[in-house]
């Protein structure tokens, strides 16, 4: 597969790690759109969460609760935060891995006007 979220899961493609554990890692985005933007992805590659199955439901909970915990320590919880995830070719979804990005200390205007 070459996938590249796969290869950063994997080890084989360094990245600026915030978080791992067994299912999952966060790292910082490349190309970042905040002053704080970071993605988690599932270790586990799923396309999208339109390709989510009945086995892989808990990992979106569990991405959820981990984006709770960095943005606590990261001191951004209280300020708030945003969490996007695009999906398929039409939401914009770039990386056919599933993947969440989160952005915070920028001011966002929501919806963009």
């Amino acid at each position: 597969m070459d996938c590249v979220f796969c290869k950063i899961a994997d080890g084989e493609i360094p990245s600026d790690v915030i978080y791992e554990d067994q299912k999952v890692i966060a790292f910082n985005d490349l190309d970042p759109q905040a002053p704080i933007h970071f993605l988690v992805i599932p270790k586990k590659h799923i396309e999208s969460l339109a390709k989510l199955d009945e086995e892989d439901k808990d990992i979106v909970s569990h991405i959820f609760m981990v984006i709770k915990k960095i943005t606590e320590n990261l001191n951004v919880a209280e300020d708030g935060y945003r969490i996007v995830n695009n999906t398929g070719e039409d939401g914009g979804q770039t990386v056919k891995h599933m993947h969440f990005h989160v952005l915070a200390k920028r001011s966002l205007q929501w919806p963009p006007g």
